[in-house]
């Protein structure tokens, strides 16, 4: 399932204090595309039925059941993408038949 390096977690912990949903869980989504890519997206969210529950590196994450097999494998980090520029990153399970393997 899905992991959080310890800089996503901070921030994830970081974010919760400014927008008041401090200690609320975080959904983590993901769905198919046609061409093939994947899309994720995730917000503070409050428990549903069915829900697979992950803890990483202290916060809770959310997964609903349909997007739980495209989240397998998948790392959420925190980057800085430019100086000054961070962003969370969705990064895949690198697969048997990718080069970088």
């Amino acid at each position: 399932m899905i992991t959080l390096t310890l800089q996503a977690a901070q921030q994830v912990f970081k974010a919760s204090g400014q927008t008041g949903d401090l200690g609320s869980p975080l959904r983590i989504a993901a769905r198919a595309d046609t061409d093939g890519s994947t899309q994720y997206g995730m917000g503070f969210d409050e428990q549903r039925e069915h829900d697979i529950l992950i803890h990483c590196e202290g916060v809770t994450v959310l997964v609903a059941p349909g997007s739980a097999q495209l989240l397998k494998g998948v790392t959420l980090d925190y980057v800085e993408l430019n100086p000054g520029e961070f962003q969370f990153i969705f990064i895949p399970p690198v697969s048997a038949g990718d080069p970088e393997k």
